[in-house]
């Protein structure tokens, strides 16, 4: 049958007035890789809320712009818990995919209302500004102790060069970490490379479900471990208020909480040391300004956490009913990524020089680096603390530490979750 004119006209106006199509989802990659330039340009296409591919054709979203960050963060309607995430129930989601351990471990960042309160409570007294404030003799004498084995380390290899992460970066906030939970040294290097795997998201599903197994058997025999020899520690405190009325803790909700006190309590502030020092070095400019008291090394932390945050996406949260952010709809029940990497660098919120490192940086909102609401980030007094303390200490000691080899060759951490490089090989002192 014929159209009419009118028939004609109805359809080229509906046809019109059809918005444009969706643009292809974002694919992350299971690699992780420098997170800036794919942010930039989701950013800069006006994708502050994008569809993202996860690892094994998942669907899901991150949601990247500071002010769209904020909003969702603080959102009633968005849960923590998996029991919302639609894939996982449906049984979707194999128990070796990548992400499945952040998803499902049972833990204050898997729990919500008064769940999540009752089990940030029992790791809240740990980290309170006395606690924290007490922990600094310890913080500043394991700082010196590494900043001598930084030296004899570099003083033993042929050319002076020496990694900072391994050497440095790393052990002081596992020292510490472990020390407050009361586990034993001869744990730490393979809790270490567990909870690397754990956060890693190009692992194999075999592989994963091994670490996760061997992690929960380590942390349980921890923890019996503590039980029989009750120290001053929180892992001794966890387990005296699982007997406590009101505050009882279940044995898997025991482990999860260590499994993620422990991930959280070193990895986050391996990370912030390591890309301050990149970025120190990449601009001594940035290190002559605290030098000379323009700057402190507070500014110095709090910059590195908006310009190249410690966590670039990470996961995840699920809308409990279809939301909509900065004009986007997210459907109920999607896994979303927060994107802290990309919230930083956002231009809407931190400026046109968004991308440029500047410790004597004044205007602006503050990053949401170490969250946002309810699940703000219990650690981040005490990561602030050992950050300032080891920068404060490193270039006091080596005033003159530089990279080894150029920022572009420094291999990536293999996570899209972390923010960091696997390797940070520097040089003490100039070659003679």
């Amino acid at each position: 049958m014929s159209q009419t004119p009118e028939s004609s006209r109805t359809t080229a106006s509906a046809s019109a007035a059809a918005p444009p199509p969706l643009p292809p989802p974002h694919r992350m990659d299971p690699g992780g890789g420098c997170p800036h330039a794919a942010n930039a340009r989701l950013l800069a296409a006006g994708r502050s809320v994008t569809e993202v591919v996860l690892p094994g054709e998942v669907p899901g979203m991150a949601v990247l712009g500071h002010e769209a960050l904020k909003d969702f963060l603080s959102r009633p309607e968005v849960a923590k818990d998996p029991r919302h995430f639609t894939a996982l129930q449906e049984g979707r989601i194999p128990k070796g995919w990548p992400l499945h351990t952040f998803a499902t471990v049972p833990g204050m960042t898997t729990a919500d209302g008064d769940d999540h309160r009752r089990l940030r409570s029992l790791v809240t007294k740990a980290f309170t500004g006395r606690r924290v404030a007490a922990l600094r003799p310890g913080v500043e004498k394991v700082t010196a102790g590494l900043l001598d084995g930084l030296a004899a380390a570099a003083a033993d290899t042929g050319d002076g060069v020496v990694d900072l992460r391994e050497n440095f970066a790393l052990p002081l906030p596992l020292s510490v970490i472990c020390a407050l939970l009361g586990v034993a040294d001869a744990h730490q290097e393979r809790l270490h490379h567990l909870s690397n795997q754990v956060v890693s998201t190009v692992i194999a599903p075999k592989e994963a479900i091994a670490a996760n197994q061997e992690l929960v058997a380590l942390l349980s025999a921890i923890a019996a471990d503590r039980a029989e020899h009750p120290g001053d520690d929180l892992t001794s405190a966890l387990i005296a208020a699982r007997e406590e009325d009101g505050d009882r803790l279940s044995q898997r909700e025991l482990i999860g909480t260590l499994l993620l006190t422990i991930v959280a309590g070193h990895e986050t502030t391996l990370n912030l040391i390591g890309n301050a020092v990149r970025a120190l070095c990449a601009d001594r400019e940035q290190l002559a300004a605290v030098r000379s008291g323009r700057a402190s090394w507070a500014d110095v932390v709090e910059e590195t956490l908006r310009w190249d945050s410690p966590v670039s996406y990470f996961p995840f949260r699920y809308p409990t009913e279809d939301i909509t952010v900065d004009g986007t709809v997210i459907p109920r029940g999607t896994p979303v990524l927060a994107g802290y990497s990309a919230a930083g660098r956002d231009r809407a919120a931190h400026g046109p020089d968004a991308d440029r490192f500047d410790v004597t940086r004044a205007d602006g909102p503050r990053h949401l680096s170490l969250g946002h609401g309810a699940h703000y980030c219990l650690g981040a007094p005490l990561a602030r603390m050992e950050a300032e303390i080891a920068l404060a200490g490193l270039f006091t000691r080596f005033p003159e530490l530089d990279l080894a080899v150029p920022e572009a060759e420094l291999p990536r951490h293999a996570s899209f979750v972390g923010n960091s490089v696997g390797e940070l090989p520097v040089r003490l002192r100039p070659r003679p």
